[in-house]
C-alpha cells in the first residue's frame, strides 16, 4: 500500500479520485473495469450518500494543503486555456496571420516559471533539480512535442471558430486516457471512455478541413504531452516538491521556445511582427497587449495542467481540459458572436454529462490501489 508523503514530502507517488498508477491488470495489457457492488435495489438517497462518504473519504486521505494547490491549478487550466483562445481568435479576427508568430507569442512567456522559481532558491526552501543527460533530453523531447503542438493549434485557430476549435480539442480527454493507461499504466474506467460545423466568411472548405484536421492532431499530442510530463514525474523527478513542476515547465518551456524561434526565422517572420502590429486593426499597443497576454496565459494553463499531472494524474488533467471546452464556446459566443448551432449545443450538453458521469463513476467506484 503507498503511503503518501504530502505535496511537499517524500513518498511514492499517489494517485487520486480513484486513479491508480500501475496495477497487475494493467501490466498484463488488460483494461480493468470497475464493476459496481451496490444491490440491485439500491435507493437513489443510499446511492448517494456512498458517493458523498467516498468523498470525504478521498478528501480526508490528503492534508489541506494537497487539496489547495489541486484547486489552484485546475483553476488555472480553467480561466488561462479559455482566455489564450480567445486570444488566438482575436489575433487573427484582428489582422494576424502568422500561424509562426502565435505559437511563439505562447512559449515566450517561459521565464514566468523560472521567476517564480527564484523566490524558492534564494530562501533555501528548494534545490535546483541536477539535470542529468536522461533529464535534459526529455525536456527537449517535450520541447519539441510542445512546440510542434502550439504550431498546430495555431493553425486550428485560424480557420476554425473558437468554439469549434475548443469543442474539437476536447478530444484530448480521449488520448488523455488512452496515453496514460499506455504510458503510465493509470487505470481506465468504464466512465473515463464516456464537435460542429460553422466557419467565417472567407474561409474555404478546405482550409476549414485543414484547421479541423491539425485541431484533432493538436489534441492527440496534447494528450501524449501529458503523458509523457506525468512519466517523467513519476520515473525521474519524483514527488520530491512542487517546485519540479515549476522547473520542468520552464526547462520544457525553453526547449519549445529555441524551435520555435529557429522556426519563426526560417520563416521570416521576425519582420512580420512590425508589419502585423503597423496594421493591427486597433493600433500597435493592443498587438502588442495581445502578444503579451497570449504568452502570460498559456503560461499560467500549462503550469496548472502540469500541477494536476504532479498532484493527480493524466487522466484527470485531460478531463479538466475537457471542461473548460463549455467556458470556451459561451466566451467565444459572447466576445466574437461565434455561432451556437444546435449540434454544438449538444456537444456542450454531452461534454458536461460526461464529465459529471466520469467524476461519479470514480467518486463511488470501489477503491483498489497496488505499487
Amino acid at each position: 500500500m503507498e503511503k503518501d508523503g504530502g505535496p511537499d514530502g517524500d513518498g511514492p507517488r499517489h494517485h487520486v479520485i480513484g486513479f491508480s498508477s500501475s496495477s497487475a491488470a494493467a501490466e498484463d495489457g488488460v483494461v480493468e473495469v470497475e464493476e459496481s457492488s451496490e444491490p440491485a435495489g439500491c435507493s437513489l438517497q443510499q446511492k448517494a450518500a456512498k458517493i458523498a462518504a467516498s468523498c470525504l473519504e478521498t478528501y480526508q486521505s490528503k492534508p489541506l494543503s494537497f487539496w489547495a494547490l489541486l484547486v489552484v491549478s485546475s483553476g488555472a487550466m480553467l480561466t488561462a486555456f479559455p482566455a489564450s483562445s480567445l486570444l488566438s481568435r482575436l489575433y487573427y479576427n484582428n489582422g494576424g496571420g502568422s500561424k509562426w508568430i502565435l505559437s511563439w507569442s505562447a512559449v515566450a512567456g517561459w521565464p514566468l516559471p523560472a521567476l517564480l522559481l527564484l523566490p524558492l532558491y534564494l530562501l533555501g526552501k528548494a534545490s535546483p533539480t541536477p539535470l542529468s543527460l536522461k533529464l535534459c533530453a526529455w525536456y527537449v523531447l517535450l520541447g519539441f512535442l510542445s512546440a510542434a503542438d502550439n504550431l498546430m493549434f495555431a493553425w486550428a485557430y485560424a480557420y476554425l471558430p473558437a468554439s469549434t476549435a475548443s469543442l474539437v480539442a476536447a478530444s484530448s480527454l480521449v488520448f488523455s486516457a488512452i496515453f496514460g493507461y499506455v504510458i503510465v499504466k493509470n487505470r481506465l474506467y468504464l466512465s473515463s471512455l464516456n464537435a460542429i460545423s460553422d466557419r467565417y466568411p472567407g474561409i474555404t472548405g478546405k482550409q476549414y478541413t485543414l484547421g479541423f484536421v491539425w485541431d484533432v492532431l493538436g489534441s492527440a499530442l496534447h494528450g501524449l504531452i501529458f503523458a509523457l510530463s506525468e512519466l517523467v514525474f513519476v520515473k525521474i523527478l519524483g514527488k520530491r516538491s512542487f517546485h519540479v513542476v515549476l522547473e520542468q515547465q520552464a526547462m520544457v518551456s525553453f526547449c519549445a521556445f529555441v524551435f520555435t524561434s529557429v522556426g519563426l526565422a526560417v520563416n521570416g517572420d521576425f519582420p512580420a511582427m512590425r508589419r502585423e502590429a503597423a496594421g493591427f486593426r486597433h493600433g500597435e499597443v493592443s498587438y502588442v497587449m495581445v502578444m503579451v497576454w497570449s504568452a502570460v496565459t498559456f503560461q499560467l494553463g500549462v503550469l496548472g495542467g502540469t500541477g494536476v499531472l504532479f498532484l493527480a494524474s493524466t487522466v484527470l488533467a485531460g478531463v479538466l481540459n475537457a471542461v473548460r471546452v463549455p467556458v470556451t464556446s459561451i466566451a467565444a459566443a459572447i466576445c466574437f458572436h461565434d455561432p451556437m448551432s444546435g449540434f454544438k449545443i449538444l456537444s456542450l450538453v454531452i461534454t458536461v454529462w460526461g464529465f459529471a458521469s466520469y467524476m461519479v463513476g470514480h467518486s463511488s467506484a470501489k477503491k483498489t490501489s497496488t505499487n
